[in-house]
């Protein structure tokens, strides 16, 4: 079975690499293989797409239900 090394490496300005190997002479011959990371796509939305994605999750809330809310929370300060 033939050696192997695996070394991770940063970019370097202009999209080089440099990586170093001990094991190897001077003149030898390698092969190397580079695996680029896997880049998750995000899909890009507007605010407006968010704010309907929230609502569409929350049931509205009447004006009666919201001043309760506050009601009770105010309340709660003075306990």
């Amino acid at each position: 079975m033939q050696p192997a090394l695996r070394i991770t490496t940063k970019v370097l300005p202009g999209n080089k690499i440099e990586i170093q190997i001990p094991e190897a002479q001077i003149g030898d011959t390698v092969d190397v293989f580079v695996v680029l990371p896997e880049k998750v796509e995000t899909k890009k939305r507007s605010v407006m797409e968010i704010l309907e994605e929230v609502h569409a999750k929350l049931p509205p809330k009447s004006a009666e239900e919201i001043d309760r809310q506050l009601r009770e929370e105010r309340e709660s300060w003075d306990s």
